[in-house]
């Protein structure tokens, strides 16, 4: 069917409704019979330790824990500062990479179902001396492991600049 807009002349298309509901069992025919998928293996991670903050450097000290259900071969946690690190080259463990402005990542090793892993210690200077930083912990990756409660794998601390440790 052509119909004239305003000058303009556009084709519309009209389909018969079963057509278009046929279409989905037409593709789910072509692709052949269904395999069952197998499902993601389940895991709980967690982080638990402290962090200190000291005339500019903050020490964080973790231990990882996976609650299971499944191992996880390996996973990511993600430390990010509310204040950007220091511009310098900083040393930071092996497994652990700065990966942007306020950014370090550190692998956690594998992680038995409801076993902990081995502790991180990540020590960094940063940007000016705050009076206090906000640190955020969280997990970006788990070897496809499927946490079904991603809020206890996210943490909040605040750390004030007075050298005492906080813990989560």
């Amino acid at each position: 069917m052509v119909v004239a807009v305003g000058g303009r002349r556009r084709v519309r298309v009209l389909a018969p409704v079963w057509v278009a509901a046929a279409v989905p069992v037409v593709v789910a025919l072509a692709a052949g019979p269904a395999r069952a998928q197998e499902p993601a293996p389940g895991a709980g991670l967690t982080y638990h330790g402290y962090a200190a903050l000291d005339d500019g450097r903050v020490d964080v000290r973790l231990t990882p824990r996976n609650h299971g259900p499944s191992a996880v071969p390996d996973a990511t946690v993600r430390l990010r500062w509310s204040v950007p690190l220091a511009r310098r080259a900083q040393p930071l463990p092996p497994g652990c990479a700065r990966t942007g402005e306020r950014d370090v990542m550190c692998r956690t090793g594998a992680l038995d179902a409801d076993g902990w892993g081995g502790e991180l210690v990540v020590g960094v200077w940063l940007r000016g001396r705050p009076a206090e930083v906000t640190l955020d912990i969280a997990t970006v990756w788990a070897a496809g492991a499927v946490d079904r409660d991603r809020g206890n794998d996210r943490q909040r601390l605040l750390v004030l600049d007075t050298g005492d440790t906080y813990s989560f």
